[in-house]
């Protein structure tokens, strides 16, 4: 038998290819893999996908589970490691290098504590759970079963996602006390007497005709009963811990440096974040040179309008002047409209290529809305039912200046978020790349864009324009103040005194900031680093193309590969400087 093995594996290893493989499919068959893993894990996502055998479930979050998904990673790992990728054709090695990092960064973010910060002070899984219902279509009678059977599962999930947070206070890695304060209100919101009024009744409102009327009273009866003996306690119970184990031990420091293995974890988050191996110190000193720069662009500004003062008195006459602000949400609505619609025929000008799938404007609903930011995107499910959504918060109206309406429709929508991601899942890329991103690329994008504005005719009026420098500054001012609280010993209240002397953003906006930066370390870092990386390369394209330089043909190149890590990014745009060359 040994001699009959021997004489066999000889053979193998003559013959080659027999042994080895095809390397393209071996890959391929690991995306596969992967993929079907990723569909299988994420439920939800799945059948937002319209992958109909995954409705009614909804992810598992256990440590059982965590460990699960580890080791699917590092076997997914070790098998990328026998691909010999310079056997790989150009687009495959793409994938190849994208697909590794981001296998990398998972098994990285294993090591550290990440999941036990389940909740911020604007995020937590009741929140992205009420606000699933305006996020789904309900077209077919199979959405409301999906719908109904995600209400029955949500107790199960509501108990694990809490179990986390009972480690985390046991562990200690709970969030900063002052930044927390009113969360319990985002739980509590939910917990109503009048169930037509839950947010999570809102589907069983209204029907699609091809519903029977018959067939409407069930699925609403049997809506009504979740709501009440599911949803309801489900919250109390969170609202429970959270307010009797959760917020009684929440930190006293503001840095999360000052926890154990703190140090290493933030160095993880920047690189996590940013794509980059950049350390603290060197983003907070390009933080501080950044606001100097743009400072004394808001200075010339100043000098355009003939103000008479200073720039803080400037800033208090934005912040107080009655015609800065809308009248009403209507009002605040309509223009973020209008600005929204203006963009969109422009964006020809600025792109060769556009992608077919539209975007809505919608408030933020009014249970998150104070607590949360002054606007944000949410991209479509994917299966082509639904479109991506800009969301304004039309709270606390006197804090939402309309002379950054502009920069911030520009940022959320087009040519920003809603651009970008929508060209991505447009893209003849594998489907893993279509559904994934780099934060630094994603935010990085979407900066950048505010300022192409200039470029088609917006910010005519000055006030506008320093509306996008103040924006800007505001996330030059986040490289100082993320740093400074969780390296540098800043504390919350310099880090909201260094934006207000430096932005014309309401203090409250800035309050709500400042306490996202300090449940959120270092994500809010990869705004200006990635904006900084695609500004750099237009520059250096400019520069080495001169008259050749095509503004269209750049962003096409930019967004041509959807999201991408820096460093690629860097290649792929010097490779098409010099096919231009």
């Amino acid at each position: 038998m040994r001699i009959i093995i021997i004489i066999f594996s000889l053979s193998l290893i003559l013959s080659g290819t027999a042994w080895a493989g095809n390397t393209a499919t071996d890959f391929q068959k690991i995306l596969d893999d992967h993929w079907a893993n990723t569909l299988e894990e994420n439920p939800v996502f799945a059948s937002r996908l319209g992958m109909r055998e995954y409705d009614g479930q909804l992810g598992d979050n256990t440590e059982k589970a965590r460990s699960r998904r580890h080791n699917y990673n590092e076997k997914t790992l070790t098998r990328l490691n026998q691909i010999n990728a310079d056997e790989l054709d150009s687009n495959a090695l793409l994938n190849y290098q994208i697909f590794k990092r981001q296998r990398l960064m998972e098994q990285a973010a294993h090591k550290y504590p990440g999941y036990l910060f389940a909740i911020t002070n604007r995020n937590g899984w009741h929140m992205s759970f009420a606000q699933r219902p305006g996020n789904m279509s309900f077209l077919e009678l199979a959405d409301y079963e999906n719908y109904l059977g995600q209400l029955e599962q949500y107790p199960r999930f509501n108990t694990e996602n809490i179990a986390i947070l009972a480690q985390a206070v046991d562990k200690g890695y709970t969030q900063y006390c002052t930044s927390m304060e009113g969360y319990e209100k985002s739980i509590s919101s939910h917990i109503v007497d009048d169930i037509t009024k839950s947010a999570f009744y809102a589907p069983f409102k209204n029907f699609p005709k091809k519903i029977s009327v018959e067939k409407r009273r069930e699925i609403t009866k049997r809506g009504t009963a979740l709501i009440r003996e599911k949803i309801i306690p489900a919250y109390k119970n969170f609202y429970k811990f959270y307010t009797e184990k959760y917020g009684p031990k929440c930190r006293n420091t503001v840095g999360i440096t000052s926890l154990k293995g703190g140090d290493d974890y933030y160095a993880h988050l920047i690189r996590h974040f940013t794509t980059t191996e950049m350390t603290p110190d060197q983003i907070h000193d390009k933080g501080l040179n950044e606001v100097k720069r743009l400072r004394m662009e808001m200075d010339k500004i100043i000098k355009k309008v003939k103000f008479e003062g200073s720039f803080k008195e400037f800033v208090t006459f934005l912040r107080t002047d009655p015609q800065f602000y809308a009248k009403d949400a209507e009002d605040l609505m309509e223009k973020a409209a209008l600005i929204a619609k203006r963009m969109d025929g422009q964006l020809p000008k600025l792109f060769g290529f556009l992608p077919r799938n539209p975007y809505g404007l919608k408030k933020i609903p009014l249970d998150i809305a104070e607590k949360t930011t002054t606007a944000y995107y949410m991209p479509s499910n994917g299966d082509g039912k639904t479109a991506g959504n800009y969301f304004v918060n039309t709270s606390l109206l006197k804090t939402r200046p309309l002379y950054t309406q502009e920069a911030l429709g520009f940022h959320e929508a087009v040519p920003g978020h809603h651009l970008q991601i929508a060209i991505q899942k447009e893209l003849d890329i594998p489907i893993f790349r279509k559904f994934s991103g780099f934060t630094a690329f994603v935010e990085g994008w979407a900066l950048y864009s505010e300022r192409l504005g200039l470029e088609v005719g917006f910010y005519k009026d000055p006030y506008s324009d320093f509306g996008r420098l103040t924006y800007e500054m505001w996330r030059a001012c986040r490289l100082v103040v993320d740093t400074g609280m969780h390296t540098k010993g800043w504390s919350r209240q310099q880090a909201i005194d260094f934006m207000v002397e430096n932005t014309s953003l309401s203090v409250h906006n800035i309050t709500t900031e400042v306490d996202r930066y300090i449940t959120w370390p270092g994500q809010a870092l990869a705004y200006k680093i990635g904006e900084l990386s695609i500004t750099a390369l237009r520059g250096k394209a400019e520069a080495e193309l001169g008259d050749k330089f095509d503004l269209r043909a750049f962003h096409d190149t930019v967004l041509g590969n959807g999201a991408l890590p820096i460093a690629i990014l860097e290649n792929i745009v010097t490779e098409w400087i010099e096919n231009q060359k």
